[in-house]
């Protein structure tokens, strides 16, 4: 037993603490502003947990500050992250674990961000589907979503369906904890915002979001497929005018919810294989790590034929070319190249499991540059190949055949090119 079971007025069980324990551990993260990693938390579990359970269950919970910290962003620009302590990310899974399903049975089928049962594929595939059928696209990009939730709104929509009073207190405290600046200044809660980073901000910006755009779009344009994952929407329609005629009032319901529409970000796609008579507009849409746009099919009878798909975005490459190359794997001349792959497979696995699903082989040039990069330690390392790199070539293809396992992507078939 982690701690003595003791009768509490709030229903919130000892069970039901461990059980959302053991997930926040699976989940790894940071410390927060109380600097406690997990691996500290673990050598006093039971006495953490303890406080957690009784302070929940007897209404008396309040969070710590919100670490804040920010991540870069391709654009030069960074994003803010909340991060909450170890006892604040458990509290919140308890909470968020409490309210989930009879939320969750009311959002839309094609809300796909951060939901059981669903995922970023599923997406991907469903505009993989409706490209084919619509001519054009409104790729919707809410500008800083997260730092823009108004919280009047937000417990309006969970009055709707959360009756308890206690689980609303709580999420109450959640959004209005200051957040902690790297400085230690101090940023209090002016009626907007859930952290991006907090365990239960997905599921409250979610809820947000139904009311906000999913329930309104079915309300008032029923015929109109769309697909969303998080503060990430596509919108596909018919004709130039009709998505022209969409923006304009979805932008106006956006703005009547304290939000707006990024002006560089959000824009008009034509979605078919060519675009005649239509030059200046933009053939190209990015989604979930994917690129929509014509791309040369190859048939297995010969030849090539221009259809309009997806495949790993550049910008997608880009970040894992940048990762591979931090790694500075031609520098570790004292590993040894198992010591390599043990260092680079889980990354490999990821890389596959996610972007593989949909295009395996938009993963090419990624295995290009780590064989680049293997070709020059194997220079770095072994000074008998005399710096040349074709029979550094020829000594990895045979390790490649004596160990096809070595390396995850190599048992899966991608060769050295």
């Amino acid at each position: 037993m982690i701690f003595k079971e003791q009768t509490k007025s709030l229903p919130i069980t000892r069970m039901m603490v461990w059980d959302v324990y053991k997930q926040v551990k699976r989940n790894k993260g940071s410390a927060g502003v109380d600097l406690q990693t997990l691996e500290e938390f673990e050598r006093v579990r039971s006495k953490e947990l303890y406080k957690i359970w009784n302070r929940l269950a007897s209404g008396s919970y309040f969070p710590s500050n919100v670490k804040r910290v920010h991540i870069s962003k391709d654009d030069s620009k960074t994003r803010p992250l909340g991060i909450p302590t170890v006892s604040d990310r458990i509290a919140q899974q308890v909470i968020k674990t409490y309210i989930e399903p009879r939320l969750d049975a009311k959002f839309m089928d094609n809300s796909y961000g951060y939901r059981p049962n669903k995922s970023a594929h599923q997406a991907v595939r469903e505009v993989q589907k409706n490209v084919q059928k619509y001519s054009w696209v409104i790729d919707l990009d809410i500008k800083e979503f997260f730092e823009n939730v108004n919280h009047e709104l937000l417990f309006k929509a969970l009055e709707v369906h959360v009756c308890e009073s206690w689980v609303k207190m709580y999420i109450k405290r959640w959004l209005e904890a200051p957040n902690q600046l790297k400085d230690g200044t101090l940023k209090h809660a002016t009626g907007r915002g859930t952290p991006q980073g907090g365990v239960i901000s997905a599921l409250l910006s979610n809820l947000f979001l139904h009311y906000c755009t999913d329930r309104w779009l079915v309300l008032h344009f029923p015929k109109i497929k769309r697909v969303r994952f998080a503060d990430d929407m596509i919108i596909h329609c018919s004709t130039q005018g009709e998505a022209r005629y969409l923006l304009a009032k979805v932008t106006e319901r956006l703005k009547q919810c304290g939000l707006s529409v990024h002006p560089q970000k959000t824009k008009i796609v034509y979605c078919k294989k060519a675009g005649r008579g239509l030059k200046g507009l933009p053939v190209q849409f990015d989604f979930r790590g994917f690129s929509f746009r014509p791309v040369m099919i190859k048939l297995k009878k010969g030849g090539f034929f221009l259809q309009y798909d997806c495949e790993m975005s550049r910008k997608s490459k880009k970040g894992i070319l940048s990762d591979l190359g931090k790694m500075n794997i031609h520098k570790k001349t004292r590993c040894t190249l198992q010591d390599l792959a043990m260092m680079v497979n889980s990354k490999i696995r990821g890389w596959i499991n996610y972007y593989g699903k949909i295009k395996r082989n938009s993963l090419k040039p990624v295995f290009y540059y780590l064989h680049h990069r293997i070709i020059k330690w194997i220079l770095n390392r072994y000074k008998r190949f005399k710096r040349s790199r074709v029979l550094a070539l020829k000594w990895l293809k045979r390790i490649t055949k004596d160990y096809p396992n070595m390396f995850y992507h190599w048992a899966l078939g991608y060769q050295l090119t």
